[in-house]
């Protein structure tokens, strides 16, 4: 028998508010007994902006180590499911679909913050570029705080 999801992607920024979707995420990825790859993206907007920057060398390491945090929260949260965690830099949302792509994978979970009006229009947002290029479903939690 198949199962519902094989392989789930779980976009994190390992912000508070993207919790509510890591949490979710795992309880799916349980319930369907699939594997699941957690992905932080570094932003390449910010890295570049840093290269010219003498202590560019620091921020690289700093936005890494949130990386590191953040795919380990979801490794506790996700105790005793398949996970394999990864670290990549790059556009987020294209990241994102792009390693969906690669993976085969079924289902993509980012979190949302709910953003409205004039501030989503100005502000755009991965999870919106992630649902209208991703080739899988996308399922998106909203924050819960």
């Amino acid at each position: 028998m198949m199962k519902l999801f094989e392989k789930i992607l779980i976009a994190t920024d390992g912000s508070e508010k993207n919790k509510s979707a890591v949490e979710e995420a795992v309880k799916i990825a349980r319930a369907c007994g699939s594997t699941i790859y957690a992905i932080y993206v570094m932003d390449e907007s910010l890295m570049k902006s840093a290269i010219e920057v003498p202590i560019s060398e620091n921020l690289y390491r700093r936005i890494r180590d949130e990386g590191e945090k953040a795919v380990n929260w979801v490794k506790e949260t996700a105790q005793g499911v398949n996970l394999e965690t990864f670290i990549l830099s790059g556009r987020p949302a294209h990241v994102i679909t792009e390693f969906a792509e690669q993976k085969k994978v079924d289902l993509i979970i980012v979190g949302t913050q709910g953003k409205s009006g004039i501030e989503r229009f100005l502000l755009g947002s991965v999870a919106d570029e992630v649902i209208r290029t991703a080739v899988c479903p996308v399922l998106t939690i909203r924050s819960r705080k």
